[in-house]
């Protein structure tokens, strides 16, 4: 055992040098991981049609459910392992490293079995309609056949995060963004048209973009499965460590339940957002939150990635009992998810136009996404606030502060609000009810977080 493996600088180096370290290559995979998915939407908008959006949005609710799932083992095991690394407990990071493998491939296994023999029925609940199923069901058959592999590549980029190594799991998300992005058009279109020149693709349409997804996941997983297998790491894959600890699985779903129900909450809250347009806008106005939310995810995964740079430091001087660390990291990764959220706030109110014409030429589609994008992002300077707040009780491991925080935003608030609204606005009811949520939520999360501070003299 090398004590240079162990990263004990955590505790020792200046907080803002190791944000920026953790950071900076989570935000670099969180954007990547999220312009992938835009990517199949540009390409699906643009080379089979704007109902095809629609049919994409749809599917949205069952990948969050997959993700919340591959969170819970993901995230839970890599606080789990930060915590004890602080802790020196070596022996336990090992142990758990182990059992996150095995839990990712069950968990992964039995939510594609389980969502392929009800898949029809389960698009139409998240709001497909007869015209829309057909590309929701080509789409996410082959995502759930290879949604044991979505798992373990998840995971696995959150266990390199937690062991030390943000710059692999950037490398890993990536490779898999580059893929993606040169398998969809080979894949999507007919022909491919370069201008100098033309030559034919395999014409698989949505379901060569899905197909593109999960190869280019599958690649960057064999790159993974070699550097977590490196006998020279402190941490890595061995003999006698995959057998099942119930202590090791009780702490891990505990704490990766935050991020789980989370997933989950934001799941049911666009179910309730798709049907609530369907009923009032129809499948366009499903498509044109489609938009929206594409637009709003890329600066909700840069606040994820500074979150995950927080979340080992947080987590390991928390284990270490340096407070002070611990609330100058999070005073820092507030401020910054702050500045993101900002932005995001000036693109959709001044330029919404010119992003939903990234994804479709169709005025109709584009005319819907532009009130939903203004909506949307009228409170979200605040937003960044409230997601830091929840994801860093759940990096020192008080499970429940963060799932209240979770469930408060997608559910507590919104939900009811989704409900209500429309009876009296129609459709902008819908919409309004997502900045009002993101309103009553920050305010809760300043009253926790201001407890906190209280509690730890600051």
């Amino acid at each position: 055992m090398t004590e240079k493996k162990i990263p004990s600088e955590l505790g020792t180096r200046p907080v803002g040098e190791l944000l920026k370290q953790y950071a900076v290559p989570a935000i670099i995979a969180m954007l990547a991981s999220s312009l992938y998915n835009i990517v199949d939407s540009i390409f699906i908008g643009h080379g089979v049609d704007a109902l095809a959006l629609s049919g994409l949005a749809v599917t949205f609710p069952l990948m969050n459910i997959s993700t919340a799932f591959g969170a819970m083992v993901g995230v839970g095991s890599s606080t789990l392992i930060s915590v004890k690394l602080g802790q020196k407990d070596y022996k336990i990071a090992q142990q758990i490293l182990g059992n996150a493998v095995v839990m990712n491939v069950v968990m992964g296994i039995i939510f594609g079995a389980l969502s392929l023999v009800f898949l029809d029925p389960i698009l139409y609940f998240f709001g497909a309609s007869d015209a829309s199923i057909s590309y929701a069901r080509e789409y996410m058959q082959i995502i759930l056949w290879g949604n044991v592999f979505t798992h373990i590549y998840f995971g696995f980029n959150a266990l390199l995060r937690a062991m030390g190594h943000p710059k692999m799991a950037m490398k890993a998300t990536i490779t898999t963004v580059i893929v993606n992005t040169v398998l969809d058009p080979l894949f999507i279109f007919d022909t491919i048209d370069l201008g100098f020149v033309q030559f034919s693709g395999a014409g698989w349409g949505i379901r060569g973009a899905a197909i593109a997804t999960v190869l280019a996941q599958c690649i960057s997983l064999i790159w993974q499965l070699r550097v977590l297998s490196d006998k020279r790491e402190f941490i890595h894959l061995k003999r006698g460590i995959y057998r099942l600890k119930s202590y090791i699985v009780k702490e891990v779903l505990v704490i990766g339940l935050s991020p789980c129900l989370m997933n989950l909450a934001s799941c049911f809250v666009v179910i309730f957002i798709n049907r609530g347009l369907a009923d009032y806008g129809g499948d366009y106005a499903v498509g044109a939150y489609g938009i929206v939310h594409k637009m709003t995810f890329i600066f909700v995964m840069i606040v994820m990635g500074f979150t995950q740079g927080m979340q080992p430091i947080a987590g390991y001087n928390y284990g270490a009992k340096a407070y002070d660390r611990v609330n100058k990291v999070l005073r820092i990764t507030i401020a910054l998810a702050t500045a993101v959220t900002t932005l995001a706030f000036v693109i959709g109110e001044f330029f919404p136009g010119y992003v939903a014409r990234i994804f479709t030429s169709d005025e109709q589609m584009i005319e819907m996404a532009v009130v939903g994008m203004r909506y949307n992002c009228l409170m979200f300077p605040i937003v960044g606030f409230q997601m830091v707040a929840g994801n860093f009780f759940q990096s020192i491991a008080q499970p429940g502060k963060a799932i209240f925080l979770s469930l408060s935003r997608q559910l507590l608030f919104l939900v009811p609000f989704i409900i209500i609204f429309p009876h009296f606005w129609g459709i902008d009811g819908v919409w309004i009810s997502l900045p009002a949520s993101d309103l009553v939520s920050s305010i809760t999360a300043a009253i926790m977080l201001g407890y906190y501070f209280k509690t730890h003299k600051m």
